[in-house]
C-alpha cells in the first residue's frame, strides 16, 4: 500500500494552524449542516402535511432515544478515530490498517445489536418518558422503522470518522449532501405525495443513510493510502479492538449520560403538553445551528491534536487549542445573534400553530444568548480525546453536566414546574462544567504540564 499518498507532506502537522483548522472545520460544518437538513426535512414535511402530533413523533422523545443509543456507539467508535489519527500522524501504516478493519467490523456488529435492542426497548422507553397519548403510537412506529436501517447510519459514522482521522473532511461532506437531497426527495414522495405519514419519513431517512454508508465504503475500498479497506479482511483484531474500546468507552458513557439527562428533561417537558413538546422539537432543529458549529470545531481539534501528538509536536498542539477556542467563540456569537433574530421565521417553516410558535420563540430567546458558556466543554474535551486522555474529561462532564442537571430537574422543577425552570438546567451546567475543564486543562492535563517528546511517536496510544 505504499505510494505517494503516504509520503506527501501532512499539512495538519506542518501547515499554518488557523488555516488548517478552518480547512478541516468548514467541510465538517457543512456536512453537519446537511445532516441537520435531512433530519429537519422529516420535521418540516411531516409538520406541514400531517400535523403537530406527527411532528412530535419524529422529534421529541424519539430523537432523544435515538441519540442515546447511536450516541453511545459513536462515542465508542471515536476511539478508532483517535487511534487512527495518532498512528497516521506517526506514519505507522500497519496499525492504521488494523484499526480501520476492526472499526468497520465493529460498526456492522454494533448495528445488528442496536437494531434488535432499539426495536424491542424503544416502545417501553417512550412510554416511561410520558410521551403524550396522541403521539405515542406514531412515535413507536417511527422509531422501530428507523432502527431497522440503523446499520447504514453506523457504517457512515465510522467510515467518515476514519476519513476525518486522516485529514479528509471533504468527502464525508459530499456524501451527506447526496444523502440530504435523497432524503428530501423521498420525504416529498412518500409523505406529501403518497400520504404515508411518519412511516414515509422513517423510510426516507434509512434509505438516505444507506446511500451515505455505501458511498463512504466505496472511498475506503478505492483509496491507496494506509487507510485502505479490503472487504474480505473485515474482522476484529482483538488487540486493536481493546484499544478502541479503552479510548472510546468514556466518550460513549459520556454520550449515554448526556442522553439520559436529556431524557429526564424531555420527560419534564412532556408533562407540559403537546404544544410544548412540538415547540421543543422544533427548537431542537433551530438549536442545531449552534451545536453543529461547535461540534465541528470539536471534531477538528481532536484530529488536529491527535495527528500532532502522534508526530510529537507539543507546542503546536497547545497553539492549536488556543486558536480553536478563539475561532469557536467568534462563531458562537455570530450563531447566537442569527438564531435570536431569525428564530420566529425559522419556526414558521415547521408549523403555523400560534401557541407552538409562541413557546418556541420564548425557549430560543432564553437559551441562545448563553451558547458561548459551553465552548470550553467541547474544545477542551475534544483536544484531550486527541491525546487519549478520556476518563477525567468524562468524569468532569458526568458530574458537571449530567449529575447537576438531573438534580436540578428533581429538586427545582417540582417547586416551580414551568418551561423556564426546566431549560435553565442547560446554562447552569454549561457554566459549571466549563470552569471545571479550564481548571483541569490549565493545571493537571498532560497537554498543559507534560511536554510531548518525539519519543511519544513510538508509544502512541
Amino acid at each position: 500500500m505504499g505510494n505517494a499518498d503516504q509520503t506527501k507532506e501532512n499539512q495538519i502537522t506542518e501547515g499554518v494552524i488557523w488555516k488548517q483548522l478552518l480547512l478541516f472545520f468548514f467541510p465538517i460544518l457543512f456536512g453537519t449542516l446537511f445532516q441537520q437538513l435531512y433530519n429537519a426535512a422529516d420535521a418540516v414535511i411531516v409538520g406541514r402535511f400531517v400535523g403537530k402530533e406527527a411532528l412530535s413523533a419524529v422529534g421529541g422523545g424519539t430523537g432523544t432515544v435515538i441519540n442515546l443509543l447511536v450516541g453511545f456507539f459513536v462515542g465508542l467508535a471515536s476511539g478508532a478515530t483517535v487511534i487512527i489519527s495518532q498512528y497516521y500522524g506517526a506514519k505507522r501504516a500497519e496499525m492504521v490498517d488494523y484499526a480501520v478493519h476492526t472499526a468497520i467490523a465493529f460498526s456492522i456488529v454494533g448495528g445488528l445489536v442496536m437494531m434488535v435492542g432499539g426495536i424491542v426497548v424503544a416502545p417501553a422507553t417512550l412510554t416511561a418518558m410520558d410521551t403524550p397519548a396522541d403521539v405515542l403510537d406514531l412515535a413507536i412506529l417511527y422509531i422501530r422503522i428507523y432502527f431497522v436501517g440503523i446499520i447504514g447510519n453506523l457504517i457512515y459514522n465510522v467510515g467518515s470518522g476514519i476519513l476525518r482521522a486522516v485529514g479528509d473532511s471533504r468527502r464525508p461532506l459530499y456524501f451527506l449532501i447526496a444523502s440530504c437531497f435523497t432524503n428530501i426527495l423521498l420525504d416529498l414522495l412518500l409523505v406529501a405525495y403518497c400520504g404515508l405519514g411518519v412511516t414515509g419519513a422513517a423510510v426516507a431517512t434509512i434509505c438516505s443513510q444507506a446511500l451515505s454508508a455505501l458511498l463512504v465504503l466505496r472511498v475506503l475500498v478505492r483509496t491507496k493510502d494506509m487507510h485502505h479497506l479490503e472487504l474480505r479482511r473485515i474482522r476484529f483484531d482483538h488487540r486493536m479492538f481493546r484499544r478502541i474500546i479503552r479510548i472510546g468507552f468514556p466518550a460513549g458513557l459520556q454520550s449515554v449520560m448526556y442522553s439520559l439527562s436529556n431524557i429526564i428533561i424531555q420527560t419534564a417537558i412532556n408533562g407540559q403538553g403537546t404544544d410544548t413538546v412540538a415547540a421543543w422539537t422544533v427548537y431542537g432543529k433551530v438549536d442545531a445551528f449552534f451545536w453543529m458549529t461547535i461540534s465541528s470545531f470539536g471534531i477538528s481539534i481532536t484530529t488536529f491534536v491527535g495527528q500532532n501528538y502522534g508526530a510529537g509536536k507539543a507546542e503546536r498542539v497547545r497553539k492549536g487549542i488556543r486558536t480553536c477556542l478563539c475561532m469557536s467563540f467568534v462563531s458562537a456569537l455570530l450563531v447566537s445573534t442569527a438564531v435570536i433574530l431569525g428564530c420566529e421565521s425559522i419556526f414558521r417553516l415547521f408549523t403555523a400553530d400560534p401557541e407552538v410558535l409562541r413557546i418556541g420563540v420564548q425557549i430560543t430567546r432564553f437559551l441562545a444568548p448563553v451558547y458561548s458558556t459551553y465552548l470550553c466543554v467541547e474544545i477542551f474535551s475534544g483536544a484531550l480525546r486527541g491525546v487519549g486522555d478520556c476518563w477525567i474529561p468524562t468524569l468532569i462532564c458526568l458530574s458537571g453536566i449530567c449529575l447537576i442537571r438531573v438534580l436540578w430537574i428533581a429538586l427545582a422543577v417540582p417547586r416551580r414546574p414551568e418551561i423556564y425552570t426546566i431549560i435553565f438546567s442547560y446554562p447552569l451546567t454549561w457554566v459549571i462544567t466549563s470552569l471545571l475543564f479550564v481548571g483541569y486543562y490549565c493545571f493537571f492535563s498532560k497537554i498543559r504540564i507534560v511536554r510531548i517528546s518525539a519519543s511519544k511517536k513510538s508509544t502512541v496510544v
